[in-house]
């Protein structure tokens, strides 16, 4: 029997190690997958087309919207960030948890447009700590930092929409913590469906 796959927002501000707890997670979890997002920010160094992100310009971005071919969109500090939708509904039917490791923005609008996810809000010990994190990364100019740090606070301050709240202060114990929510999620009875009706049908 296949149970339904879960759709999973995860959020929070630029640094706080969405990234990083998406891996570990996904090391622990075989039932689980991220859907790749399309943006027009340039790659980082190590990232690839496809695995990371879908690279796009401008113009592919606004296409891409023309032809409702994304589940949400945003704008951040200055570039287009975007869910392909066809993929996630796949995935979904499959059976697969989807995670959408996305920007509070776009968060806002797919928990406006439905209400079958589980919402994640990752956030850090401090702005201090944010501001090291971002600067280790040794990608961001002093202006971006900057820039990030201001949307982070606007960004904190949203955290009530969200079903959950994970400390990030340790990456093992953050995404074990993810993994606990999704177990718990998985028992609601729109998950357990198809378990009960074939267990009516057996009757």
């Amino acid at each position: 029997m296949n149970k339904r796959g879960m759709l999973i927002i995860l959020s929070g501000p630029s640094g706080s190690g969405k990234g990083t707890i998406v891996r570990r997670l996904m090391q622990q979890r075989k039932d689980t997958v991220l859907s790749v997002s399309v943006t027009t920010r340039s790659p980082r160094p190590g990232e690839q087309d496809g695995i990371h992100y879908y690279f796009k310009s401008h113009a592919e971005f606004k296409e891409m919207i023309s032809k409702h071919q994304l589940l949400e969109y945003a704008v951040y500090n200055g570039d287009y960030y975007g869910t392909p939708e066809q993929p996630i509904r796949e995935l979904l039917d499959q059976g697969k948890n989807v995670i959408l490791e996305i920007e509070v923005q776009g968060a806002e609008k797919v928990m406006d447009f439905r209400s079958d996810l589980v919402s994640i809000f990752i956030t850090v010990p401090s702005l201090k700590e944010l501001e090291r994190r971002l600067r280790e990364r040794n990608t961001e100019t002093e202006q971006s930092i900057f820039n990030r740090l201001e949307i982070a606070q606007k960004e904190l301050s949203r955290a009530y929409r969200y079903d959950y709240v994970v400390l990030n202060d340790d990456v093992s114990h953050a995404a074990q913590s993810i993994s606990t929510i999704i177990e718990a999620e998985s028992m609601r009875y729109p998950y357990m469906e198809n378990y009960i009706l074939e267990v009516m049908k057996r009757a």
